[in-house]
């Protein structure tokens, strides 16, 4: 983000949501405070100095390469101001190359299930903001930090949301290089795969300072431990899921839609969407499956024209959970807020739910 000259504003720690009521009475949430600094250097001082010998901190993120990244560089700016500092995640790693991340380069997960968060007096956010997942609403934060476009009903003392920014590990690197913190390779290795999946190798929207940060950290990683954590993409146990997303692909103009089914960890929904996003000629991928008690929605386009998150807040989010950038969103709807027909959820329903948005 670019720093503006203007006057520092004090953190309120006692900062509630500020909900607001319109003409009608009717109450309107509005977006956290962000504080404005002069320099990264004040603004990576003012978040460090906000923890006390005594805190017992807990990171909390939906663990994909660039929230993990930026998790362990957290921690790494504040472990020797605190007495404790754990990162705790709401989903299921199950994605091969994210295991391979968090085991090569020995980040230290927790589930959010296994920790009390009461023991904990400050708490954290990386990479997500409170309504993008109903367990991250159940928590108070001190600090958040954020790329993905501001939503509103929640506040903080320390808010840092970019969304012009390419990958949250960017933000963290500027964090470090203004306190003058050199980070170790694995730390490095860590930030730079965050970088550039969040980027797409720099394909997607992003901004110079990604591209310096990856360049500061590019001499300090180790290619080897990158190459071994890229290699790992899928697992022979989940082809079977490719082949029923080819049975029911579905193409609408240049809209490919397909509905997986159930599915036992829905990253395996990511890289098809991923994949099938290569294909010419489609605009818009949409790859949806049931996971536990929830739809998951993933969607990809190009972002020409095109906003992927703000059409899943549109479509989904009165139903669920929705957001994500111009090139790539994702839903989470529980099933019971779905009017399901006789054969359940099927790539059928999720193209009506579609063409009325499109209509519009």
């Amino acid at each position: 983000m670019k720093t503006m000259p203007v006057k520092t504003e004090s953190p309120n720690k006692n900062q509630k949501e500020e909900n607001h009521t319109d003409k009608n009475g009717q109450e309107v949430k509005v977006a956290p405070k962000i504080t404005r600094f002069k320099s990264n250097r004040e603004r990576a001082r003012t978040l460090v100095t906000s923890f006390k010998k005594d805190d017992r901190v807990l990171i909390l993120i939906w663990a994909d390469p660039d929230a993990m990244a930026s998790a362990l560089a957290m921690k790494r700016l504040i472990r020797h101001r605190v007495s404790e500092v754990t990162i705790a995640h709401v989903n299921e790693i199950r994605r091969v190359n994210n295991v391979a991340m968090m085991q090569l380069l020995k980040i230290p997960l927790v589930k959010l299930r296994q920790v009390k968060a009461s023991e904990y007096n400050k708490k954290i956010l990386i990479d997500s903001q409170p309504p993008h997942n109903p367990d991250f609403m159940q928590f108070q934060y001190d600090v958040v930090v954020d790329h993905h476009p501001l939503t509103t009903g929640w506040a903080a003392p320390f808010v840092d949301i970019r969304p012009e920014y390419g990958a949250v590990s960017s933000i963290f690197t500027e964090y470090m290089r203004s306190l003058k913190i050199k980070p170790s390779v694995a730390l490095s290795t860590a930030l730079i795969y965050g970088i550039k999946t969040d980027t797409n190798n720099f394909e997607k929207e992003c901004t110079i300072q990604d591209v310096l940060c990856f360049q500061y950290l590019f001499k300090r990683m180790n290619r080897h431990l990158l190459h071994k954590i890229e290699a790992s993409d899928i697992r022979r146990s989940e082809l079977k899921y490719f082949r029923k997303a080819f049975e029911e692909i579905r193409v609408r103009k240049n809209r490919l839609l397909a509905h997986v089914g159930r599915v036992p960890n829905p990253d395996i929904l990511v890289i098809i969407a991923d994949f099938l996003n290569h294909v010419h000629d489609i605009g818009w991928v949409f790859i949806s499956g049931e996971y536990r008690d929830r739809l998951v929605v993933i969607i990809r386009c190009d972002g020409y024209r095109k906003d992927a998150g703000k059409l899943a807040q549109r479509v989904f989010g009165p139903l669920g959970f929705a957001g994500g950038h111009r090139e790539k969103a994702r839903a989470e709807v529980p099933l019971e807020n779905i009017s399901l027909g006789p054969q359940g959820f099927t790539t059928r329903t999720l193209l009506r739910l579609l063409e009325r948005h499109f209509r519009k």
